[in-house]
């Protein structure tokens, strides 16, 4: 063979078995001719070495065009050149590292003998192979030894105070951790040995070289590719990465999933070579329980693509683990004494199949649950990180459809485990795929729950049938979100019981029971204890706020939805707050861990909730609450400290600022002219602002929202006016009032009654002569007088303290929201300094903080 196609046999795993064996005779023959030289040396990497330092550093092409006299010397003669097969340099490799690891335990060196452990299991497969499937004895033997000495050296460490040196002790406690795991594979070789070494040890078959057949003809290196391998590769076994046979049988099923499982975490394993073969693996198996064995691993092989990484997994990936999850419970459907649970024992002996009663249950360790949770969790990722404005978006939503029914199945497996006594299932396992599937449903309108559910009925088998939700013909989504939450009210505890109220008030504030979904929040005291609660089901309980606000909205409480709205919306926070992207301050500090948790804490964009209506109607409604408030402010001083909305006071004084204002562009700029002209008493301005918005649209019953906000804008305008006014009337009619406001004279007696009886109004109401009597106010004393004066230059104080912290400290946003505050407070004892005027001069309207309703009423 030329020197170009010689391969080396230092490997024993890529060394051929079609080495041949010469013998001295053919051996001496070959010295002598000159044409065969090269091809003999290249059998030896020795003889090479050698015969290159004997021609004197000649390389290259000089090598091989040597004189036959310089290939005859006497001692190349005499040298006898015996060659070994690639089978026998193997076990002699075997015998080396034994011998290492015998002098290793000498001097109890467990370090080296963990290594040289290591390298002969490494070695065993192909040694396995070349013995016909059988451990070599000599690997037994050692094996053996070596957990005998293993278990004595754990002992006297015990009892000894001698301690190992570090190295020493680290390779006697993984060795310990490898043989326990290494000699199960071979618990029946071991017992024999110890039974009767020597018996044992007979009967190995020890092959002595011997003198091989006549050396035929040497083919062409052509001739070598060319020519068939049948004479000498008979028995000849395709094989894997290490060495390891690729036949697939039913019967070698298990050990191909030990190899697989064995190998999980390592690295530089080929999972995708891994998915192939268990695919493999699950068309040639002939029971179900070798069909739930394979399913169960390669499921778990899928989700462990992408583990430890940022990246999604592809839909493929996920088609194809979603279908095996289904075809794994069509499977124990079908077979209803195979049962896998968490708890169960796993099968030891790979090569021989469990015996299956049908009339008993057998357990197959594993979770069916955890599958349907993390394929749940993978598909949330991936919505996670598509942009939601995109057809990717709608066709990876598609999916949720499968899903979906993949989570009623596996309830229904839940619900089989759960009532089976003898299986001691855990009843948090029904409860935790309850509440996946209550999150799939509980924010979505019930049109949409009921064609899911219809949808997910039909692709199940007629036979299959719920006890928690039974099958029927006509689906109820709020009994459907009703009955699931008593399920989990009953049978679970902590986190998922509060999760299940939360998820029950949302539907039912997504559905305009306001007053149902209130009771229930306020009965529940989470506001009480959400802080101790995880991250997630604060997101839930911020969600659930805002949902039970905008419901107040609809219904026309106004206050109510204020309130309900002001923690979220108030705090400048609604994305973070809300799950829906990060809002980044000006001085945050925040890791890049930080960060990446709080991106995968984000919701899909399906399930958000629209921030611009959010905040149209927080404004709304802090409009028909502050307008109100700050006109009376300028004749009540007791009042002007309060503040309802902080951030809406922040937004109105900005916009008073401005000298230029033109037509409103967006939300906020339609909020704040509504506000200006509800000041003024223009009540039909203001409520052309409003209700030109146009995110009103999103809201069911459009036309509906919209009356009700111009029927509010009229009662708040009619109370600014009368707040703003009253120092300057002593009587006024009740006609003249609801021909301004465009009221009936019941509804202006009403609203004008309920202000007298809140002591917001002083007067009296006469309804024989139809009017409204004002009483004047007491002038203040001189004590009086001097203490506002103090509360006002102490106010200024704080405002010039806080501005000298706020450049210090780089303007931080604690400090921010302090001089809010403040900047409120004083311009409510500015309004209260008006009011006095109003008292003493009548000039109570120019108390007010903008300044609207005194240039309205200098105009």
């Amino acid at each position: 063979m030329s020197r170009f196609f010689y391969g080396s046999d230092s490997s024993s795993e890529g060394s051929s078995d079609e080495e041949e064996l010469y013998s001295e005779e053919e051996a001496e023959k070959s010295e002598q001719e000159s044409s065969s030289e090269e091809s003999e040396d290249e059998d030896d990497d020795d003889e090479d070495s050698d015969s290159s330092d004997e021609e004197g550093g000649k390389t290259g092409a000089n090598r091989f065009l040597k004189e036959a006299s310089d290939d005859s010397d006497s001692e190349e003669e005499d040298k006898v050149t015996i060659v070994k097969s690639a089978k026998d340099k193997r076990f002699d490799e075997l015998e080396s590292i034994i011998k290492l690891i015998d002098n290793a335990i000498k001097i109890s060196d467990w370090g080296v003998i963990s290594d040289n452990f290591d390298k002969m299991n490494r070695l065993l497969p192909t040694l396995v192979r070349d013995n016909n499937g059988k451990p070599p004895k000599m690997y037994i033997k050692t094996i053996s030894e070596l957990e005998s000495l293993m278990l004595e050296a754990v002992e006297k460490q015990k009892v000894t105070p001698k301690k190992l040196s570090p190295p020493a002790a680290k390779g006697l406690n993984a060795m310990r951790q490898k043989i326990r795991k290494n000699n199960k594979e071979y618990e029946s070789d071991i017992k024999a040995f110890r039974d009767n070494a020597d018996d044992f040890m007979k009967d190995e078959i020890v092959e002595e070289p011997t003198a091989a057949a006549p050396k035929k003809a040497k083919k062409s290196s052509a001739a070598a590719f060319d020519a068939p391998a049948g004479d000498e590769d008979d028995g000849f076994t395709m094989v894997g990465a290490g060495g390891k046979a690729m036949t697939f049988t039913p019967e070698s099923i298990l050990k191909h999933l030990r190899t697989i499982v064995e190998s999980r975490g390592r690295k530089n394993t080929d999972r995708l070579e891994q998915i192939r073969t268990m695919e493999k693996l699950l068309e040639v198996a002939v029971s179900d329980y070798q069909r739930i064995r394979v399913l169960l691993t390669v499921i778990s092989t899928r989700f462990d693509l992408n583990a430890g990484s940022g990246n999604q997994m592809s839909q493929e990936q996920w088609k194809a683990a979603q279908q095996e999850i289904a075809r794994l419970l069509s499977i124990l459907e079908a077979s209803p004494n195979l049962i896998v649970i968490e708890n169960a024992e796993e099968w030891e002996d790979d090569d021989k199949q469990p015996t299956i009663d049908e009339k008993e249950t057998f357990k197959i360790p594993g979770s069916v649950i955890s599958f349907v949770e993390r394929l749940d969790d993978e598909l949330t990722r991936v919505l996670q990180a598509i942009d939601p404005h995109t057809a990717e978006y709608v066709e990876r939503l598609s999916d949720e459809a499968s899903l979906y029914a993949n989570i009623v199945r596996a309830q229904l497996y839940a619900e089989r485990l759960t009532a089976d006594a003898k299986l001691e299932a855990v009843p948090e396992t029904a409860s935790r795929i309850v509440m996946r599937r209550l999150e799939h449903i509980y924010f979505k309108p019930s049109q949409v729950i009921d064609i899911l559910e219809e949808k997910t009925w039909n692709e199940l088998p007629s036979t299959l049938n719920s006890t928690i939700t039974p099958r029927t013909t006509t689906v109820d989504a709020t009994a459907l979100v009703s009955t699931l939450c008593t399920y989990l009210f009953t049978h679970s505890e902590g986190i998922l019981r509060a999760r299940a109220m939360l998820c029950q008030v949302y539907h039912l504030a997504l559905h305009d029971q306001y007053y149902k979904a209130r009771d229930m929040m306020l009965m529940s005291h989470l506001q009480e204890t959400i802080g101790s609660f995880d991250v997630n089901t604060q997101i839930l309980f911020n969600r659930t706020l805002t949902q039970v606000g905008l419901c107040a909205f609809r219904a026309g409480l106004v206050y109510e939805a204020q309130n309900s709205l002001q923690e979220i919306c108030g705090s400048q926070r609604q994305k973070e707050l809300l799950a829906q992207g990060l809002q980044m301050q000006r001085y945050s500090q925040i890791t890049p861990e930080q960060e990446r948790l709080e991106r995968q804490r984000q919701l899909p964009f399906h399930m958000h909730i629209n921030l611009e209506l959010l905040e149209c109607v927080y404004l709304t409604c802090s409009m028909l609450l502050e307008i109100p408030l700050l006109a009376q402010v300028g004749s009540s001083p007791d009042v002007r400290k309060r503040v309802i909305s902080k951030s809406y006071r922040r937004m109105l004084e900005y916009h008073e600022r401005q000298i230029f204002t033109g037509p409103p562009e967006n939300t906020r700029d339609h909020v704040m002219q509504a506000s200006k002209a509800l000041a003024q008493g223009e009540w039909r301005k203001a409520a052309d602002f409003i209700t030109s918005i146009k995110i009103w649209e999103l809201l069911p019953q459009a036309p509906k929202i919209k009356t009700m906000l111009e029927e509010q804008i009229q009662e708040e305008g009619l109370r600014t006016y009368l707040f703003t006014y009253a120092p300057f009337y002593d009587t006024l009619s009740v006609g003249k009032l609801a021909s301004m406001f465009d009221l009936s004279e019941r509804k202006v007696a009403a609203i004008v009654s309920k202000m007298i009886s809140h002591e917001e109004l002083a007067a009296a109401l006469d309804q024989v002569n139809s009017a409204i009597i004002f009483r004047k106010g007491v002038e203040l004393s001189r004590l009086q007088s001097l203490a506002l004066t103090l509360s006002d230059k102490a106010s200024g104080l704080i405002e010039s303290n806080e501005r000298t912290l706020e450049q210090r400290t780089q303007g931080t946003a604690n400090a921010f929201e302090r001089q809010g505050g403040q900047r409120g407070g004083r311009g409510g004892a500015r309004g209260g300094r008006g009011g006095r005027g109003g008292l003493r001069g009548g000039r109570g309207g120019q108390g007010f903080q903008g300044g609207v309703l005194g240039n309205a009423i200098r105009s």
